[in-house]
């Protein structure tokens, strides 16, 4: 497992996100796909674009298994403050993307909010851990859009309106994602192997694969990663977005 450096952890402060190659062996990357490729047997793609499976850990499950091999929480706890740790997540997300679907997205989102939790408080977590099981070399084959900063001008935003700005969509753009000043978004690109990390606050979208029909869709394992008593202080944190990061 790599060390994340100091460096990395500058930029995933200022930019809210970095991506740390070379994480996931060849044999993991090659499990990963087989367990995705048996998912998507069971509850296929209708279709080209941007197809989605949530599976949940309920008594194990493949895909945990994978995310405590690679060390994924060891690696995400290097970004936190030394007092905090990361808690096992509960679910993954499978992001799969079919080509050809020429698509751009319009505008970002901030994850978790829509639904809500059953206490009517939004689902903000720490971090996002993007695993790559196929390679993002070049960007429009289903990259993941970046707007760098943007979480800590959520984070300045959430603080003047209060935490739970996030659970008023009528002040969201179609997104949802406040109106704050974004800036130009960038691909997100590396080889297969590697994982994203992103600050929850940070502006993301799914992008296109503008390759052909017969070239190899994009994977991606996603895990919604919290650092120790986050949903106690969930307000702190997105009103304060660097409260759960090491300097």
């Amino acid at each position: 497992m790599p060390d994340i450096t100091e460096g990395q952890r500058a930029q995933f402060r200022e930019q809210g996100y970095v991506v740390v190659p070379a994480v996931l062996t060849d044999d993991e990357v090659a499990v990963g796909r087989q367990v995705v490729a048996r998912m998507l047997e069971c509850e296929p793609p209708t279709g080209v674009g941007a197809h989605f499976l949530w599976p949940r850990f309920d008594g194990g499950h493949p895909l945990l298994e994978l995310y405590r091999s690679a060390g994924i929480a060891e690696l995400a706890g290097q970004f936190l403050r030394a007092d905090l740790d990361v808690q096992e997540p509960d679910f993954a997300q499978v992001a799969t993307t079919i080509p050809p679907w020429p698509h751009r997205p319009g505008g970002p989102h901030v994850d978790g909010i829509t639904p809500c939790l059953d206490d009517g408080t939004p689902g903000t977590f720490s971090m996002l851990a993007g695993l790559w099981l196929t390679g993002h070399d070049e960007p429009d084959r289903g990259n993941l859009y970046i707007w760098p900063g943007t979480h800590l001008r959520l984070g300045a935003y959430l603080a003047e309106h209060g935490a739970d700005a996030l659970t008023r969509l009528n002040e969201m753009n179609p997104g949802p994602y406040p109106k704050i000043p974004l800036g130009d978004p960038i691909q997100a690109t590396g080889p297969a192997g590697s994982v994203l990390f992103a600050h929850y606050l940070l502006a993301h979208n799914i992008g296109g694969h503008s390759g052909a029909a017969d070239d190899v869709r994009r994977e991606t394992l996603y895990y919604r990663l919290q650092a120790t008593n986050h949903r106690a202080n969930w307000r702190d944190a997105v009103t304060n977005p660097l409260l759960e990061f090491r300097s």
